[in-house]
């Protein structure tokens, strides 16, 4: 089974290579945004995370409502 989890992207850490630092439970750590178009995700946005690459990008209401279901069940610690 493939879980994918939602990250806040809060810096663009190499433009060109597309790589940007994402804050899942305060850990932060750099993920590939290369999946996705060029200009569909920016600082502030949340996406999907599956194996270092963001998979695609989402609300932040959906994102929350994620989390919320993951730490209910055990499998996420903010």
């Amino acid at each position: 089974m493939c879980l994918a989890i939602p990250a806040k992207i809060v810096e663009i850490v190499d433009e060109q290579a597309r790589i940007a630092k994402v804050e899942i439970g305060g850990v932060r750590r750099n993920i590939s945004l290369s999946l996705l178009e060029p200009d569909e995700a920016s600082i502030g946005d949340y996406v999907l995370i599956h194996v270092g690459f963001a998979m695609t990008k989402i609300d932040e209401q959906a994102a929350e409502h994620t989390l919320k279901l993951l730490d209910s069940l055990g499998e996420f610690e903010p």
